[in-house]
């Protein structure tokens, strides 16, 4: 028997989450009809507590869940890339493991499939957010969406339905340093986006800090356009003929004997000319930094562990196995 749905999922340090959302995508999928016709991947990515512990209680209870153990934390679009790598089914679905993705969209995820739309992002209405975490996400997308060439929705995330023929196009991909969701856009096909209301976290507390988010974004922003590196050169460019327009000022004031001590003038200009060089520089060095790390060609991830994997076929399960919509946590 095909599997129809997987449903790809990394978890860091989510062990409270795990089984509570386990248990709503049965629910949603006994509401599908496709009680038997799914698998759930999780990914641990390096966690501290007992994330994978949980999953594989979960695997010896339920043939359709599975779980794999990342060597250390390599992020979150790391996870999902090894997640997407094993996948079994014709359609998968990426949501996160704090249950603010609510699995309840899953069924509208896939009623756009149904309609013939390759790829359903999702777009959140609501957010439970900081607000420093909402400006800077909404001027993020604004700033990207403007010198890059694909386009993303403002609020959107790695929640998203792909097909088969997506994953295709998306495995021929090999760059280290992803930025998925801008991948997904630059890969074409036919894309609708729904929109969601964003649920509370369960438990625990957020693992996007301040500086992973903006790791994300650079990695966004250098991987889609190289016009922060032209914006560099007009701006020393103008610098350039705006200097060269006040040394002959200069010249001719000296020639004239109208020069004055200028000491304060002086130093703003040479600490405005210094800033404006290390960060032309800083730059180009991001730019020289991720062709570094795409040269050494190191692979995204690495497993350490992984459930063990089901040596039954479909019809071949118990029927407890096969009739169960979800195990009595």
């Amino acid at each position: 028997m095909n599997l129809e749905i997987s449903l790809v999922i990394p978890v860091f340090n989510e062990e409270k989450n795990i089984e509570v959302l386990y248990t709503e995508i049965c629910r949603t999928m006994a509401h599908m009809n496709k009680n038997n016709n799914f698998e759930i991947i999780f990914i641990d990515d390096g966690s501290h507590d007992n994330s994978f512990e949980v999953i594989s209680e979960l695997n010896r209870k339920d043939f359709r869940v599975k779980g794999l153990s990342l060597s250390r934390n390599f992020g979150h679009q790391s996870a999902l890339s090894a997640g997407l790598e094993h996948t079994s089914g014709d359609i998968i679905i990426m949501l996160d493991g704090d249950l603010q993705h609510p699995p309840a969209v899953i069924a509208e995820l896939y009623n756009k499939y149904l309609e013939g739309y390759d790829i359903v992002n999702t777009k959140r209405i609501n957010k439970y957010n900081s607000i420093f975490k909402s400006f800077s996400s909404k001027y993020f997308y604004k700033i990207l969406n403007s010198i890059a060439e694909i386009k993303i929705e403002e609020n959107s995330s790695d929640f998203r339905l792909i097909n088969k023929k997506v994953l295709n196009a998306f495995s021929s991909i090999k760059e280290k340093n992803r930025f998925i969701r801008g991948l997904i856009g630059y890969l074409g096909f036919k894309q609708t986006t729904i929109e969601y209301q964003a649920s509370n976290r369960y438990a625990g507390e957020s693992k996007y800090t301040l500086k992973k988010m903006f790791n994300l974004a650079i990695n966004g922003i250098t991987s889609f356009s190289a016009k922060p590196l032209r914006i560099s050169l007009y701006a020393g460019l103008f610098l350039f003929i705006l200097g060269t327009i006040y040394l002959i000022f200069a010249l001719i004031s000296h020639a004239k004997g109208q020069t004055m001590p200028g000491w304060t003038s002086l130093v703003l200009i040479i600490i405005f000319m210094g800033g404006l060089q290390l960060l032309g520089l800083g730059i180009i060095g991001e730019y020289i930094a991720q062709i570094f790390e795409e040269v050494k060609a190191r692979p995204v991830y690495f497993l350490k562990n992984k459930t063990p994997a089901l040596n039954l076929i479909y019809e071949e399960l118990p029927n407890l196995q096969r009739t169960a919509l979800c195990i009595d946590l």
